[in-house]
């Protein structure tokens, strides 16, 4: 009797165990399913791009009177390193009519110095308008010495990016506002490409989304990507896999399904009459860009408002990757805490009808598949070696859960590539591809695992609520990207 009571117990816990297992499982199945379709979703509209890309009529928009002009806000802190190239880069771009404002939030580093004499500066008296509140003051405002460079540098006292975004919302003189970020480097017809849904449906197109792809391993002269290469070093190389699926095609796919809720803050671009009306960015949000979004789709939809927000492959933002694991597990963490702080703020959407396909799908996608994945990632790693250690699961189910949970999200990651690749063909060494594919083996070989970890770190930081640490992210800057990953 005692032998029985004492295996009850036991019993109970190899099924638990089992049953965790089988749910993880299922659960991996369903999160690359969805990734799969997503990716089905995009390869739609890069066919159609395929087709459209000749008849694109960029010098057409850049001719006309009525393209839409465009102020690019450039938030800045501590970005000495690439902040002259990534300036010359977006003066270099084309558009019939653009200004760059550079909002140095509080830098201790030689920024404003770089610009100043990059640029031929100067001081000038400036009022700064207060359509969205801000809460770091602005100190200074530099302009060009010859005047005709279309360039404005704001200098104020550290608030923090979203609290810089403000002030530029704020100084910004043209209807349409490109938030990019200070380390990114732009194609030249970037700016064109992602203005062109605003030109071609004026009425409705409030938000347009662009790439954002991997520098490292590139060449960058003057201010521009001459050379696309894939970097040497595995760590950023996984990045572009990864970016590629989830910056590009899984953004095109929610795109397609009117249910964008994420438009990178290193190249986005919004109406700014839509931004000033709900307020602008907020300063409390770690995760400030893509909280923009998901409040503009409630906003418009509270509205009843006939709108779109759209994401468009074209535009090419290229910026740094991490290259050590602990930039990197800063960042993903930080990602992981704004995601948490979105849905928490926007919990009342999630799943009401009211709000449309944003409400009933993305929401509640980004809950189960974004939010809620490192938990079962990391239990995954936990439950299944304890399983096979304790009897509960044998080993052809292992095999089983391996190919669920890591070969198909493989085979997800090898479309993306084979879709890009046909779409785009920026990588075009046969080296770079099979680069590419090491670099989608090795996602699932320690950096998801490492990644999944990172990121229950940041659900944790974000559920707490833990006072917000940005910490330094160390860059190299562009000029030395060539050499990047060697």
């Amino acid at each position: 009797m005692t032998g029985a009571s004492a295996a009850a117990p036991q019993d109970l816990l190899h099924q638990v165990i089992a049953l965790c297992d089988v749910v993880i499982m299922v659960y991996f199945l369903a999160i690359n399913t969805f990734n799969l379709v997503l990716i089905g979703l995009s390869c739609g509209e890069l066919v159609r791009h395929a087709r459209r890309a000749p008849f694109a009529g960029y010098d057409d928009i850049v001719s006309s009177p009525f393209t839409p002009p465009v102020s690019l806000l450039v938030p800045a802190h501590n970005e000495e390193a690439g902040i002259v190239e990534a300036v010359d880069a977006m003066l270099l771009l084309h558009h019939p009519c653009f200004e760059v404002v550079v909002i140095d939030d509080g830098s201790t580093d030689g920024s404003v110095d770089r610009l100043c004499e990059a640029f031929d500066l100067v001081e000038v008296p400036f009022v700064v308008p207060d359509d969205v509140p801000v809460r770091g003051a602005v100190e200074a405002v530099y302009i060009s010495r010859g005047g005709p460079v279309p360039l404005r540098v704001v200098h104020k006292a550290n608030g923090g990016k979203a609290d810089a975004l403000n002030v530029g919302i704020n100084v910004a003189r043209y209807p349409l506002l490109c938030m990019v970020d200070a380390d990114s480097l732009i194609d030249s017809q970037a700016l064109l490409a992602v203005s062109k849904p605003f030109a071609d449906d004026p009425l409705r197109v409030v938000a347009c989304g662009g790439v954002v792809a991997v520098a490292n391993g590139c060449t960058v002269a003057a201010g521009r990507v001459v050379r696309v290469r894939m970097p040497r070093k595995l760590l950023p190389r996984i990045q572009v896999v990864e970016y590629l699926r989830a910056f590009l095609l899984g953004r095109l796919g929610w795109s397609r399904v009117g249910g964008l809720l994420v438009i990178s803050g290193a190249f986005g671009l919004f109406r700014r009459e839509a931004v000033i009306a709900v307020g602008g960015m907020d300063p409390d949000c770690i995760g400030e860009d893509a909280e923009l979004v998901v409040r503009l789709h409630r906003h418009l939809r509270e509205q009843g408002s006939d709108y779109r927000i759209v994401f468009v492959g074209e535009p090419i933002s290229w910026s740094e990757a991490p290259t050590t694991l602990s930039l990197l597990g800063r960042q993903r963490r930080r990602w992981q805490r704004g995601l948490t702080e979105i849905l928490l703020k926007h919990r009342q959407a999630i799943g009401n009808a009211r709000y449309g396909r944003v409400g009933l799908v993305a929401l509640p996608f980004y809950v189960l598949f974004e939010l809620l994945a490192p938990v079962v990632e990391v239990a995954g790693v936990v439950l299944m070696p304890l399983g096979l250690l304790l009897g509960a699961v044998d080993v052809s189910f292992m095999w089983r859960f391996l190919l669920v949970a890591y070969g198909y999200a493989l085979v997800v990651s090898l479309l993306a590539l084979v879709a890009e690749e046909y779409a785009f063909h920026r990588y075009p060494r046969w080296q770079d591809t099979g680069a590419a594919l090491v670099g989608a083996v090795a996602e699932n070989l320690g950096y998801r695992q490492f990644t999944a970890w990172w990121r229950l770190r940041g659900t944790w930081e974000g559920v707490r609520r833990s006072p917000q640490e940005w910490g330094t992210m160390t860059r190299q800057g562009f000029a030395d990207q060539s050499k990047a990953g060697r």
